[in-house]
């Protein structure tokens, strides 16, 4: 792209600033270019740098308002509230139709976390301004430092009308849609945009994305078609893409897409974890393996990776291979959930009920509550003959779920078998009035407390049975 002539003579006055610095000659700049030059150090944070270019500059042009406001700026950035607040006022008492003056202020009271004073020093920046899109931006977030996410909607939307190309307000805009719940009202704002900018792939791109959120998928795909036609490196409607097309159940296209962001950048485990999910729903288990296997070669931390390895063996039968992954996953990261839960059902498989109690527990101890947890490591207790362990294990999970019936008639089962009929037959109660429907429960888990007489009187003594 040809550089424009305003930006060569930027890196004129760069190049000439820096090389007066080397030879410590000084050379004279007019008030706007040490403007430009001290903005550009600030902008990649070489703070020395713009210092010296502003004890210079002001050396130079000791009366110069521009200068000034931007040392405002600098001791803005530096927390230097006061000395700033104290320059503008001075600056004021000069130039009070100046709009940068009350741009500053807004700044200095938004730091202070006084917003509505900010926002209504940068309305009267409006009346001075002929920058109105950039104050219309700085309202709108202030209105969202203050939640008040309408009142910005509304001056992102300004700030639109007044620049077009504007990319973070658009953004912005469509945050506020969303934060709001306002999902179908953004994609027309968007259209409308559209029709009047048919050549923004970030409007399409939110477009596709606001429709894949409603579970739009041929619209979403329109739109993310758009944004890659017209951006062909743009690596997030790629992937976006690619994830609509998974939805549409268009495998082989989803893969392309997928593939596509992998040309465009460094291949991410992402990437070829959905490529792998994909040949494994295409039947093409061989490629799907490959896939998975680089996936945790990229990012070993990445549990869905190993996860999708161990989980593809477990669909294969071959529960031999399925726990030697979870355990390589396990040996990098011993203290993740998901792991631990495969690893149980997958030695349970193996009958190694040892091991598989030993990884519903560790599940559990690392954070997985679900039920269904601790209903197969309670069956493993009971099943190993640890009554008490089971009795302990089911209270717990009471507290997580006190209205399931499973733990209910599980504890009935399990004190009658120790003998302790009447907790027995509290829990046997409580049982039958969670769910009549599922007292056979009893005769699958304990056939013999279920042939007792007691356990038979108590449920065709239960009251109406809904």
């Amino acid at each position: 792209m040809p550089i424009s002539d305003e930006e060569e003579a930027h890196n004129i006055s760069l190049s000439r600033f820096e090389s007066m610095l080397k030879t410590n000659k000084v050379f004279f700049f007019d008030s706007e270019e040490f403007e430009e030059i001290i903005l550009h150090y600030l902008d990649i944070g070489k703070t020395t740098l713009a210092k010296k270019a502003l004890k210079l500059a002001l050396d130079q042009h000791p009366r110069s308002t521009g200068l000034k406001l931007v040392q405002v700026e600098m001791l803005i950035f530096e927390d230097k509230l006061d000395q700033a607040e104290k320059m503008l006022n001075d600056l004021y008492a000069i130039e009070p139709q100046n709009e940068e003056i009350y741009i500053q202020k807004a700044n200095i009271y938004s730091k202070r976390d006084q917003h509505e004073k900010a926002v209504e020093l940068l309305k009267t920046a409006l009346q001075y301004t002929d920058d109105f899109a950039d104050v219309y931006n700085l309202i709108g977030m202030e209105y969202l430092f203050m939640d008040q996410l309408e009142l910005a909607k509304e001056n992102f939307i300004s700030c639109l009308e007044e620049d077009f190309e504007d990319q973070s307000a658009l953004y912005n805009v469509v945050y506020c849609f969303e934060f709001l719940d306002q999902n179908q009202a953004a994609i027309d704002y968007l259209m409308n945009y559209i029709e009047q900018n048919p050549y923004s792939e970030i409007a399409w791109h939110q477009v596709g994305r606001l429709n894949y959120g409603l579970k739009k998928y041929e619209e979403a795909l329109y739109a993310f078609d758009y944004a890659t036609l017209i951006d062909e490196a743009f690596l997030g409607a790629f992937m976006e893409q690619a994830k609509t097309l998974e939805r549409l159940k268009r495998y082989d296209e989803a893969i392309e897409c997928y593939t596509r962001t992998i040309e465009l950048d460094d291949p991410t485990s992402y990437a070829l974890l959905r490529i792998g999910k994909c040949h494994e729903k295409l039947g093409h288990k061989k490629l799907a393996l490959e896939f998975f296997t680089k996936t945790v070669h990229e990012d070993p931390l990445l549990d869905k990776g190993w996860i999708a390895i161990t989980d593809f063996y477990v669909r294969q039968k071959n529960f031999q291979k399925a726990l030697h992954y979870v355990n390589k996953a396990l040996h990098i990261d011993n203290q993740n959930r998901f792991y631990w839960k495969r690893y149980a059902a997958i030695n349970k498989e193996l009958n190694f009920f040892e091991e598989a109690e030993f990884g519903y527990r560790k599940a559990v101890e690392f954070g997985d509550y679900q039920l269904d947890t601790w209903l197969f490591w309670v069956d493993l207790l009971q099943f190993l003959g640890e009554f008490d362990s089971a009795i302990t294990t089911l209270l717990q999970a009471a507290e997580y779920f006190p209205e399931a019936f499973e733990i209910e008639y599980r504890l009935a089962g399990l004190y009658y078998m120790l003998l302790e009929t009447e907790k027995g037959q509290f829990h046997l109660s409580n049982g039958l009035r969670l769910s009549f429907k599922n007292h056979t429960l009893i005769q699958e888990l304990f056939p013999v407390v279920w042939l007792q007489k007691k356990v038979q009187n108590q449920i065709k003594k239960y009251p109406t049975q809904p």
